[in-house]
C-alpha cells in the first residue's frame, strides 16, 4: 500500500511539473545539440541538473532530506521532461542537508552512476544534521552499487558532452589561471571584510562548465576567502556567462571581486523566501558590471521590491511555494535561452 501511495504521489508530481513546462516554447526549439539545465526549487537548497546533447546528465546536490520526498520528486520528475530515465553523475558540493541531504531519498527513486564530492566530512559535531547526512551518504555508498570520485581542484569531470573542470574542493581551490583567465583584478581594489567559515561551506566542491562558447560557474556555498584565493590579486577564471550565485545569496559569499570580476552577463540564484537572498547580494549581483539579468526560484522576503529582480525573473513569486524551475536551454556557438516555468516567459540572450 504504501508503494502504491508514493508511486501515486510521484505521478501527481511529475504530472503537475509537466504540465507547467507543455506550453514552455523553449524545449519546442531545443535542438539535440543544445544543453539543458534544470535549475529545480528545493525550497533554498540546491539540485541543478545538466542534461548534455550526448545525453549523459550531471545533478548538483539533491536539496533536503524528509519531506516526504518532496525533492527527491521533483529532481525526477526534471529527468522525465529532460528525457532521460537515469542521472549518470550526482555531485555533492558540501554535506550540509539542504545539498546533500536528499541523497537516500533520490536513489530509491532512480537508478544513479556515480557519486563525486570532496573527501570526508569536517562538520563532525555528535547528533549534528550535517553528521547525519553525512553517514546516511556513506550507507549509500556501502552498497557498492556507485561508483565514487574524490575530485580535487584542477580535476576534469569525465562526463560527455561539456568539460566540468573543479574549482574548488575540500578547502582547496585551483592555483592556476584557467583559459581565459590570469588578468589581474581590478575588483580586488574594492574594501571588503567577511568572516572566515570553518564549516562544510569553506569546503564547497564548485565548478566550471564550459560547453562550446558557454561558460557557467557554481561555487556551491563557498564563502569569501576562499573566492580570494582564486580571484586576488589575478582573476584565475576569466569572464564567466552565466554565474549561479553561492550560497543561495548569503551575506558571507559572493565578494565584489568574484561578481564583479568575472562579468557574469546572467546570474541565477536558488534562494527560497526567507532563506538567502540577502540584501547586500542582491544588490552587489544587480549591479554587476556587465550583468543582463538576475534570475531567482523565489521572491526574497528580505529583499523587498527595491532589492529582488523584475517579476518576471522570479520563478516563484512572493507568497507562493509552487515548486516552479528555472530551465537554460543552451547551444555550442554560445547563444541561450532561460525559461520561468512560472509565467511560462523567457529570455534569449545571443552569443558574444
Amino acid at each position: 500500500m504504501k508503494i502504491q501511495n508514493r508511486l501515486w504521489k510521484y505521478l501527481l508530481v511529475a504530472c503537475a511539473f509537466g504540465a507547467m513546462f507543455v506550453a514552455s516554447p523553449v524545449q519546442a526549439r531545443a535542438a539535440k545539440s543544445d544543453l539543458q539545465v534544470y535549475f529545480i526549487d528545493v525550497e533554498g537548497g540546491q539540485a541543478t541538473l545538466f542534461v548534455t546533447p550526448a545525453g549523459q546528465s550531471l545533478l548538483i546536490d539533491t536539496g533536503w532530506p524528509e519531506n516526504a520526498g518532496r525533492d527527491a520528486d521533483r529532481i525526477v520528475a526534471a529527468t522525465k521532461l529532460a528525457g532521460i530515465s537515469k542521472i549518470d553523475y550526482v555531485l555533492l558540493t558540501h554535506y550540509h542537508n539542504d545539498h546533500s541531504g536528499g541523497v537516500p531519498q533520490l536513489v530509491d527513486r532512480i537508478p544513479v552512476g556515480t557519486f563525486i564530492d570532496h573527501g570526508a566530512n569536517i562538520d563532525t559535531k555528535p547528533g549534528g544534521a550535517t553528521l547525519d547526512v553525512y553517514n546516511a551518504y556513506q550507507k549509500v555508498l556501502a552498497t557498492g552499487k556507485y561508483k565514487h570520485i574524490t575530485a580535487r581542484p584542477g580535476d576534469v569531470i569525465p562526463i560527455v558532452g561539456m568539460k566540468v573542470t573543479v574549482i574548488s574542493s575540500d578547502g582547496n581551490v585551483i592555483d592556476h589561471p584557467l583559459p581565459g583567465g590570469g588578468q589581474e583584478n581590478e575588483f580586488c581594489k574594492i574594501p571588503e571584510t567577511k568572516p572566515n567559515d570553518r564549516s562544510e561551506n569553506s569546503h564547497s566542491l564548485g565548478i566550471l562548465v564550459n560547453f562550446g562558447k558557454l561558460k557557467i560557474l557554481d561555487l556551491g556555498d563557498l564563502t569569501w576567502e576562499k573566492e580570494m584565493a582564486f580571484m586576488c590579486p589575478k582573476n584565475l577564471l576569466g569572464s564567466v556567462d552565466i554565474l549561479v550565485v553561492s550560497h543561495h545569496g548569503f551575506r558571507p559569499s559572493s565578494s565584489h571581486a568574484l561578481v564583479d570580476g568575472i562579468h557574469p552577463r546572467v546570474a541565477i540564484m536558488n534562494n527560497a523566501a526567507t532563506k538567502g537572498g540577502n540584501v547586500p547580494v542582491l544588490d552587489t549581483v544587480r549591479q554587476a558590471p556587465g550583468l543582463e539579468t538576475l534570475w531567482q526560484l523565489h521572491y526574497s522576503d528580505e529583499g523587498g521590491a527595491e532589492h529582488n529582480t523584475a517579476a518576471e525573473y522570479i520563478a516563484n513569486p512572493q507568497g507562493t511555494e509552487q515548486g516552479n524551475y528555472i530551465l537554460l536551454t543552451a547551444t555550442p556557438k554560445g547563444s541561450f535561452t532561460v525559461f520561468n516555468s512560472g509565467n511560462k516567459q523567457s529570455k534569449t540572450y545571443a552569443a558574444k
